[in-house]
């Protein structure tokens, strides 16, 4: 029988799997910085594509006995799944920057690819946690509300929290997660300040 910190453990991992909680911020945001409807619209069917995709991909290479599960642990899977996920992202950002979308949309998608890179790039040391980076970036995708920006943070700290119970990843990958997430998030805030200024 699973422990209480087991259970919700598991709970917040679903509930922070970045497939979740990234569309979930890019509504808020959304609605928090009074988007149009069409760039909200947009923004939604880029993480359904993304998400779609990553889904799509995982459930074939189990259903083909190349993985072992759809959560990707074993090295050479994460790797492909870091592979694609990054190139669903970057080829959204492209796709909603073709189709005229404001650059800070654009540019979140494209930091979120740029995120998976990074774990890609530290893989030999660290199996950067994407949990743990992703819910800090969602977090950040929240500002200037910072109600909503506190709220997220806190719901980060669970999510990193459960991934170090469930033995997912050590403290330093959740911290380098972190990391990246807030790095991710400055940039994004700072290009939201330019164009902004600039329109």
């Amino acid at each position: 029988m699973l422990g209480a910190a087991t259970v919700w453990a598991r709970a917040l991992s679903v509930l922070g799997h970045p497939a979740v909680l990234m569309p979930a911020a890019v509504v808020g945001s959304a609605t928090l910085n009074g988007a149009a409807p069409p760039v909200l619209r947009a923004a939604m069917a880029a993480c359904a594509l993304v998400v779609a995709g990553v889904a799509v991909y995982s459930g074939l290479q189990v259903r083909a006995g190349r993985w072992q599960h759809v959560d990707a642990s074993v090295p050479h899977e994460r790797r492909q799944l870091n592979r694609l996920l990054a190139l669903l992202l970057f080829g959204a950002a492209g796709g909603l920057a073709w189709m005229g979308q404001p650059l800070p949309v654009v540019a979140g998608l494209a930091l979120g690819g740029a995120v998976v890179l990074v774990a890609s790039a530290l893989r030999r040391w660290l199996k950067l946690s994407l949990h743990a980076a992703f819910a800090v970036f969602a977090a950040a995708l929240l500002w200037p509300a910072a109600l909503a920006v506190a709220g997220g943070l806190v719901l980060a700290a669970g999510v990193s929290w459960s991934r170090l119970v469930l033995h997912r990843h050590t403290r330093a990958e959740v911290l380098v997660g972190w990391l990246a997430g807030a790095a991710a998030g400055v940039v994004l805030q700072a290009v939201v300040a330019w164009w902004g200024h600039s329109a």
